[in-house]
């Protein structure tokens, strides 16, 4: 199937720069030893295999997912083969004892690349899941810096979201907050990051589901007033290492808007997906209706689609990669963006911040609002939208 004519594209974003900065790449690649922390994701593995093919002189993998691991080693071993360089992957937890001690014997990395994140606006719907994203979005975050700083490492690089620019949902502001993290170690080492759009099909993606709704003849449900731009599995891999080896300390990579890159709306998509697929959509009225009509209309080459208003918890109605306050350069890569961070950060907060995550972990009961409220005070234009509504209750 098609990604990009499912996601309204004909043509790869980032081709013409990939192939200016060809040269460059290789070489930087090919002489120089990678770690991937979460490198088993959907990015991460895209990421992964950007770096793979240009044969650098060392790549790990660090990722919690073993499952996900074993998958990206026969993927590779499948399309791209082998390399000279040295190339393991670790199942284990970037925050635990073990990739202390991984790092603490290994012979040091020049470039960390850190694609860990919870992604899903969902993990704030209470504060366990909540305090798991903030502890995997920031507190990982500065502890793997640490690690990178350590052992003489030439740059970190830390995927962020377009959720970060005027954030509205804890998610996007945990990323806002990491970004502040960022340029404050930025003052002891080189770090770049990336802002994007949603990658089409990534795990526990709203698109990824749709797969899993067609494998298992279920209908297929999707917001029709939510826009998004989309960019692909291996173009959010390429965005992420032009990121790490071609920006200068600050920097904040995003997707160049163009005639390429456009709005959509995931029913626009489920649409498209359907058709691509030989079947006709037909349009339910109610999540029960195209449950009770599955089996009939699937039958008869008619897949049910559920098309609804979005009115959960922290849904941003459009998407944008940087605020006006934000000094931008448009200039230097013809589909790439770099915004230029002078992000103000205070010191004190950030310690302030820190102090009480640690007071909130080391209560014995744990409550979401104050988490709300200590994201207030460190982001005070943050605009949390609440409406007691999450996704967990739709189909």
């Amino acid at each position: 199937m098609n990604i990009l004519k499912l996601i309204g594209r004909t043509s790869p974003l980032f081709e013409s720069d990939i192939t200016y900065y060809r040269s460059e790449l290789k070489s930087l690649v090919a002489s120089s030893r990678f770690l991937v922390i979460g490198g088993a994701g959907s990015i991460g593995q895209a990421v992964t295999r950007e770096i793979f093919k240009r044969n650098p002189l060392g790549l790990h993998i660090v990722d919690i997912s073993e499952n996900n691991m074993v998958e990206l080693v026969r993927d590779i071993r499948s399309t791209l083969g082998y390399i000279d360089g040295d190339f393991r992957t670790f199942a284990i937890d970037c925050g635990g004892k073990e990739f202390s001690a991984l790092m603490n014997g290994g012979e040091g990395y020049d470039f960390v690349l850190n694609l860990s994140a919870l992604k899903h606006v969902r993990s704030e719907k209470d504060p366990f899941t909540l305090m798991r994203l903030i502890e995997v979005n920031i507190l990982n975050t500065i502890k793997t810096i640490q690690k990178a700083k350590s052992f003489g490492a030439k740059k970190y690089f830390c995927v962020s979201t377009d959720k970060a620019a005027n954030p509205v949902n804890m998610m996007g502001a945990s990323k806002r907050i990491m970004e502040m993290f960022l340029m404050k170690e930025s003052e002891s080492i080189d770090i770049s990051t990336a802002r994007f759009a949603n990658v089409a099909f990534s795990d526990g993606s709203l698109l990824h589901g749709f797969n899993q709704r067609f494998s298992k003849q279920q209908p297929i449900s999707a917001p029709n007033d939510v826009k998004r731009y989309f960019v692909t599995p291996q173009e959010s891999g390429e965005l992420c290492l032009m990121s790490c080896l071609l920006g200068e300390n600050k920097d904040i990579f995003f997707p160049k808007l163009s005639e390429q890159l456009h709005l959509t709306t995931f029913s626009e998509i489920a649409e498209r997906y359907i058709k691509a697929l030989g079947y006709e959509p037909y349009h339910c009225s109610t999540e029960k209706e195209a449950r009770e009509l599955a089996g009939e209309l699937i039958a008869s080459k008619r897949w049910p689609l559920y098309f609804f208003k979005s009115d959960t918890s922290g849904e941003k109605d459009f998407e944008e990669f940087f605020t006006n306050n934000e000094i931008i350069d448009l200039e230097k890569f013809e589909n790439l963006g770099v915004i230029k961070s002078e992000l103000d950060f205070n010191p004190q907060m950030l310690q302030h911040f820190l102090e009480e995550m640690d007071k909130f972990r080391s209560q014995s009961i744990w409550e979401k609002a104050p988490l709300i409220d200590l994201f207030n005070k460190i982001l005070p234009d943050f605009n949390h939208i609440e409406t007691g509504k999450y996704l967990d209750g739709r189909m």
